[in-house]
């Protein structure tokens, strides 16, 4: 995989590196820290030794007393190592360690030790348009997403398909972390149709003929694997009755585009607009996380129907964004960040469409979707 500039930073002690598969964690540590000792429970072999004796790690530390960095890559998959860790950082001269991993899910559930809050979190995700550069593209980023294990492949879809089934099968069934596959493909189908919109567990059951807290453990699986989020409802200092359930999205537009079935009853832009929305959605998430910010993303939607597709409030930030897919804005399109601006005239409002121009009409400042992107860069204000 070609090494792409990374707006991604580690912090300068401990630290767990999540991230959902083929965002390049490893490729980027492996740039970052060449000196590195280096465990990769990717290996079934080392997988095999340091399950069989944790203490080994003592060992291995202890015969590298220059090193600066040890990485455990994929630590999850022996999760007993962290008992390990954590007495090792008690130290003095105790080397940096960042931990990878793929998947929270077996830490949590199996209540090891997560350091006692010694080691930061950090998450990386998929390529922003501004780490591309002039290689981005939104016609691709579209129909393959940005992972870079599938924007770096020869043939993209190909490498999305199978990187799609290889998920699942590595992290799901090896795991164990579903009993019914068979249902959880039928699952994971059906909430492909949610990227972008409101989740409503209870449809999503119905449709795969199982229960609603299956459907809620599911959504929990794939929150786990860093392979989907929720976004929740705006509600501070709420004029208006708002809605309560949060915005389903998949982490990476090309997870979207390759779990959407298609059929000649589907219009090809339903699911690039659902596609677009997700993409801006993991700009923002990405750009709070590399930016430290400690600001939220949200989205707005009342009961009776207005909806904005994002906000972005913190303590200072306040940005409403609107996403939409056509070459034109017109009057409906602005009618909701309006209504927003009616309860919140603090917030900077933008409207993302399809189109070329750079716009500003009634005080919203409208940009093509493409140039937002470009111009999402973190520590920067909002284009």
């Amino acid at each position: 995989m070609a090494i792409e500039r990374r707006f991604f930073r580690l912090p300068a002690g401990h630290s767990f590196l999540f991230g959902l598969r083929g965002t390049g964690k490893s490729t980027w540590l492996h740039s970052a820290l060449p000196n590195a000792v280096w465990i990769d429970f990717l290996s079934p072999a080392q997988q095999r030794l340091y399950a069989a004796r944790p203490e080994r790690l003592r060992e291995l530390v202890a015969a590298n007393p220059d090193t600066d960095d040890v990485v455990i890559d994929e630590v999850q998959r022996v999760p007993e190592l962290l008992t390990v860790v954590h007495q090792l950082i008690e130290q003095p001269e105790c080397p940096r360690f960042v931990l990878t991993g793929s998947s929270s899910r077996k830490l949590k559930r199996a209540g090891v030790d997560l350091l006692a809050g010694r080691a930061a979190l950090r998450l990386m995700h998929p390529f922003i348009a501004a780490e591309l550069g002039p290689r981005f593209r939104l016609d691709a980023a579209l129909e393959v997403g940005l992972l870079p294990i599938v924007w770096a492949a020869r043939d993209a879809a190909d490498t999305l398909s199978s990187y799609v089934g290889l998920s699942v099968q590595q992290e799901v069934q090896a795991h164990g972390l579903v009993r019914n596959t068979g249902a959880f493909y039928r699952f994971l189908e059906a909430i492909s149709f949610a990227h972008g919109a409101i989740l409503n567990v209870s449809e999503v059951a119905r449709e795969c003929a199982v229960s609603r807290k299956t459907v809620e453990g599911y959504v929990e699986i794939l929150e786990d694997l860093f392979l989907a989020f929720r976004v929740p409802v705006f509600t501070k200092r709420a004029k208006r009755h708002m809605a309560v359930h949060p915005r389903f999205f998949f982490a990476d537009a090309g997870v979207f585009r390759s779990l959407r079935p298609a059929g000649p009853l589907d219009r090809p832009e339903e699911a690039r607009g659902a596609a677009l929305e997700g993409l801006v959605a993991q700009h923002l998430r990405a750009w709070l996380s590399y930016s430290r910010s400690s600001a939220s993303l949200y989205y707005w939607r009342t009961r009776a129907g207005s909806e904005v597709d994002f906000v972005v409030y913190g303590k200072d930030e306040f940005w409403a964004l609107e996403v939409k897919y056509s070459r034109r804005v017109r009057p409906a399109d602005l009618r909701h960040l309006k209504r927003f601006r009616e309860d919140f005239p603090q917030a900077r409002l933008r409207l993302a469409y399809g189109g070329d121009e750079r716009l500003e009409i009634d005080g919203i400042l409208c940009l093509p979707a493409e140039e937002l992107l470009r111009e999402i860069m973190p520590v920067r204000p909002l284009p």
